[in-house]
């Protein structure tokens, strides 16, 4: 639908070994991109990807780092678009390293933030996620300050025009570290499934919803905004559930042997996500099936096709929740990982 607005572009995606990075490049190539620039510090995933997506005229493949400002204004010479999706994510482990994702998501994405100003980037879109609405972790704060710096980089750009914007996303089902790939490596080997705590919830998204998402954020972005999908949730323990009973069977177990076990909530874990404050609430604008959220200035300039919609709490225990025969549905068209993790 939005093919035309990438057409001819030059495109660096960062982050872009990683699940929903490969998928976007994979997305951006049908609108026959210039040149599509996937950096990644992951040699391995580089060597991997090039050999996946075999000798496509129009891909790149850069070892580099967010870190190094230099190598990212090389990586950035005569590009148009930036979708920034390298991070680290995990709550746990960052709970355990707040450094490394200081040095990685807050200083890396300035890093990039600044490269592009300098370059004179046209678009920039950062991936971000709704842990970094009302954040209880390092992580969560830290995509929360990534957004402030994507939101106020306009103040930097002077004259010269381009679009700074953000997308939201709940749990992206079927990407790497995602909680259904452990999930599955535990029923793979006949294992309890763990879940931390049984009234979890979580907004739940399959990977082609988080990758139209981007897009379609991108064609009508015009700076400030953070966009988010609207997304039903899941209790995490049904989604366990639902998991079971449908790939148990698939690895030669029936699915009564598989337990689910409680283990307690990890440090900086909620027990329900968020996506938008109240106060983004009353600057916010829906149409279909996406939300934007404007900066105070904009007043919903250039969204006449979007209406006011002000919802007062989003949060993944006051959305419609997934039915267990929705969650196994769901299970059937998650992405093939490996043979341990793999629901189809």
């Amino acid at each position: 639908m939005f093919e035309s607005n990438f057409a001819d572009k030059r495109i660096l995606v960062t982050g872009g070994t990683g699940s929903i990075g490969k998928e976007l490049a994979r997305a951006l190539l049908k609108s026959k991109p210039a040149v599509i620039r996937v950096l990644s510090n992951d040699e391995n995933g580089l060597y991997e990807m090039k050999q996946e997506f075999g000798n496509d005229s129009a891909l790149r493949f850069l070892q580099g780092d967010i870190r190094d400002r230099d190598r990212l204004m090389l990586a950035l010479r005569d590009i148009d678009i930036v979708f920034h999706a390298a991070a680290l994510k995990h709550v746990p482990i960052s709970e355990y390293n707040p450094f490394e994702v200081v040095h990685t998501n807050v200083i890396g994405t300035q890093n990039l933030l600044e490269a592009s100003l300098l370059r004179g980037v046209d678009k920039f879109i950062l991936i971000s996620t709704d842990k970094a609405v009302n954040p209880t972790s390092t992580l969560g704060a830290s995509k929360l300050l990534c957004e402030r710096l994507v939101m106020d980089a306009s103040s930097y750009r002077g004259t010269k025009l381009g679009a700074f914007s953000c997308v939201r996303f709940g749990n992206v089902l079927g990407t790497r570290g995602s909680v259904t790939n452990t999930f599955a490596s535990q029923i793979a080997r006949g294992r309890s499934v763990t879940v931390t705590d049984r009234r979890m919830t979580r907004f739940v998204m399959l990977p082609e919803h988080a990758i139209d998402l981007v897009l379609k954020s991108a064609a009508i972005a015009s700076g400030g905004e953070i966009f988010i999908l609207k997304m039903n949730a899941a209790r995490i323990v049904d989604l366990a559930q639902a998991m079971i009973d449908e790939l148990a069977p698939k690895f030669g177990f029936t699915p009564q042997r598989i337990t689910i076990e409680e283990i307690g909530i990890r440090a900086g874990e909620k027990l329900n996500e968020e996506l938008m404050t109240g106060e983004e609430g009353a600057r916010s604008f829906e149409s279909g099936d996406l939300y934007v959220i404007l900066p105070l200035e904009q007043a919903g300039q250039g969204y006449s096709d979007f209406k006011p919609s002000k919802p007062t709490s989003y949060t993944s225990d006051n959305v419609r929740m997934l039915t267990y025969e929705e969650l196994r549905e769901l299970c059937r068209h998650l992405p093939r990982q490996n043979s341990s993790s793999q629901c189809a």
